[in-house]
Parts: structure tokens; C-alpha cells; sequence
């Protein structure tokens, strides 16, 4: 088992997967992370769709601008904002902000949790949004925010660069 550092460090977005099937306790390994995530006061406002039928993914794939991985990976995780659950007690911030970073550190516990089991993923936040919630059937409230493609990896990009720290990073003392 990798230490949180390692597992950071060998996180990419991998576009190729091989036709293995996930094993089911690896996807519940995976999810058990992802609600383990903080949320804006412990509400965990968000859902989490685990798509492994390959029509659907198909359907998730034209969603999202054809991207090909996304039908090719065998699971997709769609993370669906809860801004309903997140309004009740935090009124329209809640609604417009804290239910779509729940989701989105799901999201990346999600990630994170995929290459501690030896996986790889690739997060899509490009699809049409009304198509997507059409194909899930999401009730009123529920808004996708991100897919992860998940599977074995294919393929083994070098690491894309990245800005320097003092790039990013601003200190005030």
C-alpha cells in the first residue's frame, strides 16, 4: 500500500484502460472513500452513479463530447451535486457552492482511492449537462458536476508539467 504522498505523486489522467472488469470490492473500496470526504457540514450533498453497463457508458461517451475512454474504461462514477439537501440548511450559498465542492472532493477522494487500489482514472468535467441528467434521469436538485472513468490502466503517460510552486503558492506573514 502506497503512503498518501506516493499516491498523489502516481495519480494522471490515463485515456487508455484495459478490458478488465473492476472487482466489485475495489469499486466499494473506492466509493467507502469518496463518502469519507469532508463536506460542508457533514451533509455529504451529493450522489454518486456507478455506471458499469457498457450501453450506458456508451451514452455517458456522447454526453461528453465523444470521448472515447469514457465507453472504453469499464466503470464510470458520476458525481452528482445534492443542491437541494445542501439549500435546506445553508440557503442559496449552499445551493450554489458548498453542494458542488462536496461533490467535487468526492470526487478527488474518489480519484485518490482509484490509484491506491492500482487503478487509474481520468476525471470529465466536459459533457452537456441537460443530456447527462436526461440519460441518468436525476431528479430535480441533482446536478453532475464530474465523471471518473475507472479502470486499469492501458497506458502510462509521462507526468504533464506542471507550474513551478512559487507560481501557485502566495505566503502573506
Amino acid at each position: 500500500m502506497w503512503d498518501f504522498f506516493e499516491t498523489v505523486r502516481h495519480r494522471h489522467s490515463i485515456r487508455r484502460y484495459q478490458p478488465t472488469v473492476v472487482e466489485d470490492e475495489k469499486i466499494h473500496a473506492i466509493l467507502e472513500m469518496a463518502c469519507a470526504a469532508p463536506s460542508a457540514g457533514d451533509l455529504q450533498s451529493y450522489q454518486i452513479i456507478v455506471v458499469t453497463n457498457s450501453q450506458m457508458r456508451h451514452e455517458l461517451r456522447h454526453a461528453a463530447d465523444d470521448q472515447p475512454f469514457i465507453s472504453e474504461a469499464p466503470v464510470c462514477l458520476v458525481f452528482c451535486a445534492d443542491t437541494i439537501r445542501s439549500a435546506k440548511k445553508y440557503g442559496e450559498r449552499g445551493r450554489d457552492l458548498y453542494a458542488i465542492q462536496d461533490a467535487s472532493i468526492a470526487a478527488s477522494f474518489a480519484q485518490l482511492a482509484t490509484v491506491a487500489t492500482g487503478m487509474a482514472s481520468t476525471w470529465v468535467g466536459q459533457f452537456d449537462e441537460q443530456q447527462l441528467m436526461n440519460l441518468l434521469k436525476l431528479p430535480e436538485g441533482l446536478k453532475p458536476i464530474a465523471m471518473l472513468s475507472i479502470g486499469y490502466p492501458a497506458e502510462f503517460p509521462e507526468p504533464s508539467p506542471r507550474r513551478q510552486m512559487s507560481e501557485v503558492v502566495k505566503t502573506i506573514d
